[in-house]
């Protein structure tokens, strides 16, 4: 019968071929094993490190994880984990061959085990490098997806569900902190002439530079512009007054106004304008997202009965008349 087991020639070429590094510690730490895949990418020979103390040969690693790791599975003769996400490169380890640049991610094991009456520790090495950028395009991808779900298409602001997220956000934030809110609806004016003379082509550019305006305006980096639909734009402004919204509507109207866009024979005004409402987080009259949208909205149709280009604040007394 012959011998099954690995001859040592064997045994050192299949080593030779592992894809991840072993390395094998003995009671004191010391290397008694340092495979080919660690030596290609540490740029450390194994006739350099054997006999050497692992953690006097990179010093990084003293007092770090990876050594208490090795002493707890030695005394408890457990198994232990480096977590990639805690641990993302504790050897220096790079791309085979370069042995600079940026290092290579890194899943450490550490297994203890008895050869005879002697006490060692092996320490394998994986390069998830591929799969840790896998992940992280993934994620960047979803992000990236997330992020267009939010954008209103054809303006590059925020979108309606983007609009709504914000305002649902915020409000309850004023809800909690007894803090101000306001939201304007605004439109451009008579926007259906403006399509019916110059095209939709004509109308979509109009709508651009019109949004484009509007959000230039809002200076704050919690304030919010937004696309609401067709020719309806909207803003949440965080930690603002009645009076101070009235004074941001008023900037976006005569901004708009000063754009002095041409505008068809058949509206009411020679250029673009638009009519904005505005109303304040109250929290016994506009304490939902629903009746803060319905003063705001009423105060837009109000801006369009009186003459258009204006901005029409919500008080009290309009529901009172109402």
């Amino acid at each position: 019968m012959s011998d099954s087991s690995l001859s040592p020639l064997l045994s050192a070429r299949v080593l030779g071929l592992a894809q991840l590094g072993l390395i094998v510690l003995d009671i004191n730490q010391h290397i008694v094993m340092w495979n080919q895949w660690m030596a290609s990418r540490s740029g450390k020979s194994a006739h350099r490190v054997l006999g050497q103390d692992l953690f006097d040969l990179y010093g990084e690693l003293r007092g770090q994880r990876l050594e208490q790791a090795v002493q707890s599975a030695m005394q408890s003769n457990l198994p232990q984990q480096l977590s990639p996400a805690l641990n993302p490169s504790p050897f220096p380890l790079y791309p085979a061959g370069t042995w600079g640049g940026e290092r290579v991610e890194q899943a450490v094991s550490v297994t203890p085990f008895n050869e005879g009456k002697e006490r060692y520790c092996l320490i394998e090495v994986s390069d998830i490098s591929t799969i840790v950028g896998r992940e992280r395009q993934l994620r960047s991808q979803a992000e990236q997806l997330r992020a267009q779900s939010y954008v209103d298409g054809l303006t590059g602001i925020a979108n309606r569900r983007h609009f709504d997220v914000a305002l649902d956000r915020e409000l309850r934030r004023a809800q909690r902190n007894d803090g101000q809110l306001s939201l304007l609806l605004m439109d451009i004016d008579s926007f259906k002439a403006y399509n019916d003379h110059f095209g939709h082509q004509q109308g979509d550019a109009c709508l651009t530079l019109v949004a484009e305006a509007f959000a230039a305006t809002l200076q704050r980096p919690a304030d919010l512009a937004a696309r609401y639909g067709g020719e309806e734009f909207g803003a949440v402004l965080p930690d603002t007054s009645s009076e101070q919204a009235a004074l941001v509507a008023e900037t976006i109207r005569a901004k708009i106004a000063s754009l002095s866009i041409n505008h068809s024979p058949a509206a009411t005004r020679p250029h673009v304008t638009m009519s904005i409402g505005v109303a304040t987080f109250d929290k016994d009259k506009l304490a939902d997202a629903a009746a803060m949208l319905a003063a705001a909205d009423s105060c837009l149709y109000a801006a369009k009965k009186a003459g258009r280009d204006c901005v029409i604040v919500y008080q009290q007394q309009q529901e009172n008349a109402a």
